[in-house]
């Protein structure tokens, strides 16, 4: 599945479907041009969000923001980052399991179950390419086995050469590459002493809330197939009071822990946000400079 990924040339269409919510279309472009990896996602409903990449950079064309590139060898979206880099290393989250032959969009399909081996996560259901191992489907389903997200692809066209649309990319046109937090360290005086099974720590860094204009902690985690912000500031006044809303697929949870308030978003159970967010504590001693 990886080498399909980085290595074929695809033009695939496919949608994303959510419990309560509107489906969304994309279109996935895919192709090698002069031994250069180039990529293109696009949203087509509504004003529609767009990305580019070209090796290692991605640019990102998105509604009422300006657009921005940053250094990566993928795109972030619908289809789990994991499964471009090392889909093997799943194996640390999640228990997988080979199910059965079955059809999907017309093509023969290997079913593949990817079980959280902790129980703190949602688990998924792929539905992969017989013949290139490219993914067909992909359920995200909830601690009961429900649906909660759906991604199914409804046509897939390999080629031996790229896209043409890839020839008409102007690249000394894209945005150039931001340097988010180059030149601050950033020395966060609290730690998470809790996370599920095979998730980590991939990025640490300090966003400013455009509301208010305060500082806040921001720390990425990860499991390959699912992302999880966590946002941390001092309590100001009253602080926010606890509680947690599912949007869809997503859990929002705030709570106030000691003298900070916590934020979790992510596709996780809330429990597991929850103890995320609880597990949070002061370092005991600063760090050196």
């Amino acid at each position: 599945m990886r080498d399909s990924l980085r290595t074929l040339n695809y033009r695939i269409s496919f949608v994303v479907s959510q419990d309560g919510a509107q489906a969304e279309p994309y279109l996935w472009r895919h192709g090698l041009v002069s031994g250069i990896e180039m990529e293109h996602l696009s949203l087509l409903n509504g004003p529609g969000r767009e990305a580019f990449r070209v090796g290692g950079k991605v640019s990102y064309f998105e509604p009422a923001t300006p657009p921005y590139s940053i250094r990566s060898h993928f795109i972030n979206g619908p289809i789990p980052s994991q499964f471009f880099i090392d889909p093997e290393q799943l194996g640390h989250a999640y228990d997988i399991v080979l199910v059965g032959k079955s059809r999907v969009s017309g093509l023969a399909a290997q079913q593949i179950r990817i079980i959280s081996k902790d129980n703190s996560r949602y688990s998924f259901v792929a539905w992969l390419d017989q013949q290139t191992a490219l993914l067909l489907k992909l359920d995200m389903l909830d601690l009961e086995g429900k649906l909660l997200e759906q991604m199914q692809v409804t046509s897939l066209h390999l080629s031996d050469e790229a896209d043409e649309y890839f020839h008409k990319i102007e690249q000394d046109k894209l945005p150039d590459i931001t340097m988010v937090g180059a030149n601050e360290i950033v020395r966060h005086q609290w730690s998470i002493n809790w996370l599920p099974a095979g998730m980590r720590v991939v990025k640490r860094d300090v966003h400013r809330l455009p509301v208010t204009g305060h500082a806040v902690d921001y720390v990425l985690l990860s499991d390959g197939m699912v992302d999880v912000s966590v946002y941390v500031h001092p309590i100001q006044g009253a602080g926010a009071e606890k509680g947690w809303l599912r949007h869809e697929s997503t859990t929002l949870l705030s709570l106030n822990n000691g003298n900070v308030e916590v934020a979790v978003v992510g596709k996780i159970p809330p429990e597991t946000a929850n103890a995320i967010a609880t597990s949070i504590r002061p370092n005991t001693r600063q760090r050196s400079r």
